[in-house]
C-alpha cells in the first residue's frame, strides 16, 4: 500500500489551486502528493470569472475587461474596473496549463479512479478507490456531500443557478471592452434574476441568465429568457456555439465543523465559495494560499478555519434572499447606484476596514437587515 504525505480526493478548482501553490513553496519539494479523481479534466466544463489587481493568471485568461455595466429597472451605470481587471478563464485552459506544470514535478502522482471511502485512523489516514487503497498523513477532500447541508434548517441554502449561451451574431452588436456585470432590468418574477453578458468580440459573447433563489427552473425558462434578452438588444440572427449550465451553493453552513485533525474539506465541500455572491475562483485562490502557508507550522487541520465578520454579513444576506427572494435586486442596486465600485469589490473580497464596511452596509435597505439580525439573535 503506497503512502503519501497529502492526498487530494477530487481535482476540482480548490485542489488544483492548492497544488499549484504547493509546487512553488520549498516546504513541499520532498512531499509525496496524490491527486485522485474519475474526471480527466479534458473538456471545457465551466467558465470562471473574477476581478483581480494582479496579473498571475493573465497568461491563461480567455478575455479581460477594464469596464463593466450594472443595471436595474430605472438606471444603468457604466464604470471603470480600476484598480481591478475583470478576467474570464475557461476551465479547459486552466486544467491544461495546471496539469502541464504538475508534470514537471516527480513528487506529484495523478490517478484517475473513483474515491469510494476515506477516513482518519489515528496517526494516519486511509483512502479507498474502486481498485486500490492508499495511506497518507493528511487528506484534502473536495467531494461535495449535500446530505449534511440538506439535513439541517439553521443555515438556509440559496442556489446560484444559470444557463449560458455562447452566441455568435451575423453583425457587430457587442461592445467588446465592457462586460455587463449584472442587469436586473429583466423581469424578476418574485426572485433575484439578472443577465450577465461577457462580450469577447463585436460578434461574440457569453449570455448567461442567472438566479439567486431557493428553487431551480425548467431548462426552457432559462433559455426563453436569454432569447427575450437577445431580442431586446435587437439581435435576431445568431448562432449558439456552446452552452454551459451551473448550480453553485450559496450558504453559510459551517462545513468546517466536519474537519478533523487530518482531514480538511476544501472547495464547495469546505464552504470555500463566497456565500453572498457565489463567486468561487477568487475565494478559493485566497484559501489555497492560506492553506499552503498554514501547513508547515500546523499539524491539526481543525485550526485552519477562522470565522470573520464577513461570514456574518453573508449570513444575514442569505437569510434575506431565502426569506424574501424578490428584494435581491434592490440590495445590489443600492450598493452600485452611487457607491465607489473599487470599494465594493474590495468589500466582496473581504479586504475592507470596518468603516468601509459601514459605508457600504448603510447604503443597503436597513429594515431588511435589521429584521434579519433580530431573527438571528432571537
Amino acid at each position: 500500500m503506497q503512502h503519501y504525505h497529502y492526498i487530494f480526493t477530487g481535482t476540482g478548482l480548490a485542489a488544483l489551486l492548492t497544488v499549484r501553490e504547493m509546487v512553488q513553496h520549498p516546504f513541499y519539494r520532498d512531499k509525496k502528493i496524490l491527486l485522485l479523481d474519475t474526471d480527466a479534466k479534458k473538456t471545457n466544463d465551466r467558465t470562471w470569472c473574477f476581478w483581480d489587481e494582479k496579473k498571475q493568471f493573465e497568461n491563461i485568461q480567455h478575455k479581460a475587461w477594464e469596464a463593466a455595466v450594472f443595471a436595474d429597472t430605472g438606471f444603468e451605470r457604466r464604470f471603470a474596473m480600476a484598480p481591478y481587471t475583470y478576467r474570464m478563464m475557461r476551465g479547459l485552459d486552466f486544467y491544461q496549463r495546471t496539469f502541464q506544470e504538475l508534470e514537471n514535478h516527480s513528487n506529484i502522482t495523478i490517478v484517475q479512479e473513483k474515491v469510494v471511502d476515506f477516513q482518519e485512523l489515528g496517526n494516519h489516514c486511509l483512502v479507498k478507490t474502486e481498485n486500490q487503497s492508499f495511506t497518507c498523513n493528511f487528506i484534502f477532500n473536495s467531494i461535495f456531500n449535500p446530505e449534511r447541508l440538506m439535513a439541517q434548517k439553521k443555515f438556509p441554502l440559496v442556489h446560484q443557478h444559470f444557463i449560458g449561451w455562447f452566441v455568435q451574431t451575423e453583425t457587430p452588436v457587442f461592445t467588446p471592452d465592457c462586460a455587463t456585470f449584472m442587469d436586473f432590468s429583466v423581469p424578476q418574477k418574485g426572485n433575484t434574476r439578472f443577465m450577465y453578458v461577457l462580450p469577447t468580440s463585436e460578434k461574440e459573447a457569453l449570455m448567461e441568465y442567472t438566479l439567486f433563489s431557493a428553487n431551480l427552473l425548467p431548462r426552457e425558462e432559462y433559455e426563453s429568457e436569454i432569447k427575450a434578452y437577445l431580442e431586446r438588444l435587437g439581435i435576431t440572427a445568431y448562432t449558439i456555439t456552446e452552452t454551459e449550465q451551473g448550480n453553485i451553493p450559496m450558504t453559510c453552513y459551517p462545513f468546517w465543523k466536519h474537519n478533523s485533525e487530518r482531514i480538511l474539506h476544501i472547495g464547495s465541500a469546505g464552504g470555500w465559495t463566497k456565500a453572498s455572491t457565489g463567486y468561487t475562483f477568487k475565494n478559493a485562490l485566497k484559501k489555497s494560499k492560506a492553506l499552503v502557508n498554514f501547513l508547515p507550522q500546523n499539524n491539526d487541520l481543525r485550526k485552519f478555519h477562522k470565522i470573520n465578520r464577513f461570514w456574518f454579513y453573508d449570513l444575514l444576506l442569505i437569510d434575506i434572499l431565502y426569506q424574501k427572494n424578490e428584494v435581491g435586486s434592490s440590495i445590489f442596486a443600492s450598493m452600485f447606484r452611487q457607491g465607489k465600485v473599487a470599494t465594493i469589490f474590495k468589500f466582496l473580497d473581504e479586504e475592507t476596514t470596518f468603516l468601509e464596511d459601514l459605508n457600504i452596509i448603510l447604503r443597503c435597505p436597513k429594515t431588511l437587515f435589521i429584521k434579519a439580525l433580530i431573527r438571528r439573535l432571537f
